[in-house]
């Protein structure tokens, strides 16, 4: 046993080894509850989109060129060219919006309909965020391209007239934006015109200067003229496409589609959640979980009701749940592991309080009774024994048989004080118990004897196999010092309680010792129990109601 444990992997790099398959089985095992939550996530959003107002989209599209450059005599009265991003600005601002309000309160759309438009219309331009209606473009570095106006209104008809009016909007914007220079020209003529006139009303003008005033006045009046016929020609740098015209299908809302975005979410919500639960969980949960550990598994026993246990006992309670195939299942890689050779002692421990190692060797001993063995069970937790409990909720009244020489101890703290005369419980045909006696505060004193392995050989001699209930691992070095002189050491590990980070500290322990470790018993593997409570002195209760210690 010794040379096979040795074998096992380095510890330093269990943990390593097995995060990924950590991870997937904790994903795998909370899969069913992720897919319940993706499919009721996608029902409850398809039926939400389907109880939603029905939403149109109608869309327009105006065309942008580069204005050619126009000349009037000496005056300037291109249409200037439209900077990319303008219209997008001029669509969120007041000038266009307030246009397109006021179309619509003079449209022939009804009246609930107009004023919801107008109402929403108007809140978006306050919040500064327009959504109703919206701008999407197709532009050369130039500039040039094409604007596609969309509106967005309850019904097809509405979306059309709202698309319409902001396209209607936006045209008569650039018209007025390219007119703002023909205005700007016409006023510098006028002003130009005006200097001329009051200098021709002078009475010392020379005749030569006033026949060039003249001759300015004409060419002045004729560009004047020329600028506002210019002015009625102006139309902007955008025209008009193509009007929008009624959609035939709403775009919102899409039940399908949002169901089916919903569960794509809840999934990928899912199984993070589920990953960061395993990762900071790293439970004990199933066989696999340690396998990265080197040594077998040499049996998962269900968990047992609690009331069962309250009532009858662990004993009973387990006959009754039929535990005899887990039971006889690890009896038998038990056996196997030692030769199946009379007298052998296996102990079993665990690495905290609660896991079941008091109620599993009670259990054992049942099991290989049953099948015509003599156990002997020894309960080496002197602080906190629990077998004779355990026993004596199965039956009060025991017969006390002679384990070695004639009358003398009762219990294993006298029993390791005088070895030669020992008395022990008859918990049931084939079963012999030794308790642990009181607790004892100072139990590594008595049981640090380098004669403890012969004297635990001397008991056994008579029995198929000799069982020792001993204190967790890591509560105290007694479980050590007793590992020494047993033939091998069975861990118990509860399924959702027992991490993974326990059973590295055991191991490496164990393995500092020299203590021969068999392989782990996976209990309580129907559900999680997360409570504890602390082993100290007196084994002093926090929080967990235990199925054993």
């Amino acid at each position: 046993m010794s040379d096979q444990y040795r074998e096992n992997p380095p510890l330093d790099n269990v943990e390593n080894e097995i995060e990924l398959g950590v991870l997937w089985r904790g994903i795998r095992r909370r899969l069913p509850i992720i897919l319940v939550l993706v499919m009721l996530a996608g029902l409850i959003t398809y039926l939400w989109s389907r109880s939603q107002p029905l939403v149109y989209e109608a869309s327009s599209s105006v065309i942008t060129v580069r204005p050619s450059d126009g000349v009037v005599g000496a005056t300037l009265v291109p249409a200037p060219l439209l900077p990319i991003g303008a219209l997008d600005e001029a669509l969120r601002g007041s000038t266009v919006i307030g246009s397109v309000v006021n179309a619509l309160k003079g449209s022939q759309l009804a009246a609930p309909l107009k004023n919801e438009l107008v109402k929403d219309l108007q809140f978006e331009l306050q919040s500064g965020k327009i959504s109703t209606v919206g701008l999407t473009s197709q532009l050369d570095q130039g500039g040039n391209g094409v604007y596609t106006v969309t509106g967005q209104a309850p019904t097809s008809a509405a979306a059309r007239v709202l698309t319409n009016l902001t396209t209607q909007a936006l045209l008569n914007w650039d018209e007025n934006r390219a007119l703002l220079s023909v205005q700007q020209a016409l006023k510098v003529q006028r002003s130009q015109l005006a200097e001329i006139d009051q200098q021709l009303n002078g009475a010392s003008v020379p005749e030569l200067e006033r026949q060039t005033l003249i001759t300015t006045r004409a060419l002045t009046q004729r560009n004047l003229a020329q600028t506002s016929i210019l002015a009625q020609a102006t139309t902007g740098s955008l025209s008009l496409v193509s009007p929008a015209i009624e959609p035939l299908n709403p775009v919102a809302p899409k039940p399908t589609r949002n169901a089916v975005l919903a569960g794509l979410l809840t999934l990928l919500l899912g199984l993070g959640v589920a990953a960061l639960l395993t990762v900071t969980d790293r439970t004990i949960r199933s066989e696999d979980d340690l396998l990265a550990f080197g040594l077998p598994t040499l049996g998962m026993i269900p968990r047992l009701r609690k009331r069962d246990i309250v009532l009858m006992g662990i004993v009973r309670a387990a006959r009754q749940a039929g535990l005899y195939e887990a039971i006889g299942f690890l009896r038998v890689n038990l056996l196997s592991s030692v030769n199946n050779q009379p007298g052998k002692r296996i102990m079993l421990s665990s690495t905290a309080p609660g896991e079941g190692k008091s109620s599993l060797t009670a259990t054992l001993a049942d099991g290989m009774a049953s099948s015509g063995q003599r156990v002997l069970i020894i309960d080496a937790d002197l602080r906190r024994g629990t077998q004779q409990d355990v026993w004596d909720k199965y039956q009060r009244q025991h017969e006390w048989q002679q384990l070695v020489g004639e009358g003398g101890a009762r219990n294993l703290q006298e029993a390791l004080r005088d070895p030669e005369n020992v008395q022990v419980i008859e918990a049931e045909p084939n079963v012999y118990l030794l308790p642990a006696g009181p607790g004892l505060h100072d139990s590594l004193t008595l049981l640090n004897r380098d004669d403890l392995g012969d004297i635990f050989k001397r008991w056994g001699e008579t029995y198929g196999i000799v069982l020792i209930d001993s204190p967790p691992l890591l509560a105290i070095a007694d479980s050590l010092v007793l590992g020494r002189h047993v033939d091998g050491v069975v861990l118990i590990t509860e399924a959702g309680q027992t991490t993974l980070q326990a059973v590295k500290q055991v191991m490496r322990r164990t393995k500092e010792a020299k203590v021969p470790m068999m392989g782990f018993v996976l209990n309580k593997v129907t559900q999680s129990n997360r409570d504890g409570y602390g082993y100290g002195q007196n084994y002093s209760y926090t929080t967990r109601n235990s199925e054993g210690s």
